[in-house]
């Protein structure tokens, strides 16, 4: 027969089993927890860098130097400085070949951008540039640029300085272009200080559609076509537009402004 002073020290050992297997649960479920916020961390930091990873000033999925700068600028969170887009739809439109030449390249030329977020006008270099003035002649004509957005800004102070607004791309695809590639022009001892515009490649002889607005002095290598400067008042809305900050932490990303091309001209003087 149990004594009663065996049945308590039994109640009393049970009772404290029953602790070590709480705590044990306790233990369990703080490392569970644990594990899943270690694995979030990392699926939101690999997200963020996915942007810059699958390319940089490039017109399609293929890398370029300009893609994996690291930064350290932080999200400017501003609001939006743009006004709502004119109604209408992006081009599809395609083509075979380079357009046939037809710019003077003894004139001079302007294209103007107008934009969601107020007018850019940009003077062309149609001597040092001839195909790249002439096929954005063509491409404006066609109304390829129309309700285009700007997909992509850049805000990154180091390791070397790139500010720049990319654009062209008529449905904001990176791989977006009008379906035929421009050889380089005027790279020798090109630089790009701001105001500068110049094509997005993805490598030698692959230009397209796609080109990028600089609005802070960038250092890049002189592999990007550069063919027309943007006039003081086009730096002001480019100022307003960087100053309202990327849209991703890393500093490479869709801009935070709705950056659209209403419409695009260009006119020769």
């Amino acid at each position: 027969m149990v004594s009663s002073e065996q049945r308590r020290k039994q109640l009393a050992r049970e009772k404290y089993e029953r602790y070590l297997k709480r705590k044990e649960e306790a233990r369990r479920r703080a490392r569970v927890r644990n594990t899943a916020i270690a694995i979030g961390v990392v699926l939101v930091l690999a997200a963020g860098g996915a942007y810059a990873a699958t390319g940089g000033l490039n017109g399609d999925e293929k890398k370029d130097e300009a893609a994996d700068k690291p930064s350290e600028a932080p999200t400017s969170k501003a609001p939006d400085p743009c006004d709502k887009p004119a109604k209408g739809e992006p081009s599809d439109k395609q083509w075979k070949k380079e357009p046939a030449m037809t710019v003077d390249e003894s004139a001079d030329y302007t294209m103007k951008l107008e934009t969601s977020c107020g007018d850019i006008p940009v003077e062309m270099d149609a001597d040092k540039a001839p195909h790249t003035v002439n096929s954005f002649n063509f491409l404006a004509g066609e109304k390829y640029f129309d309700h285009s957005p700007c997909h992509r800004m850049t805000a990154l102070p180091k390791p070397k300085p790139l500010y720049v607004l990319q654009c062209g791309s008529p449905k904001g695809s990176p791989a977006g272009g009008p379906g035929y590639e421009l050889d380089d022009e005027n790279l020798k001892g090109a630089e790009y200080p701001a105001g500068t515009v110049a094509m997005a490649n993805s490598g030698p002889d692959t230009g397209g559609s796609q080109f990028f607005l600089v609005y802070k002095d960038s250092a890049l290598p002189p592999n990007y076509t550069p063919f027309g400067k943007v006039t003081d008042s086009g730096m002001k809305v480019l100022k307003k537009i960087a100053d309202a900050g990327v849209a991703a932490p890393q500093g490479d990303g869709p801009p935070n402004a709705t950056v659209v091309i209403d419409k695009a001209t260009v006119r020769k003087s």
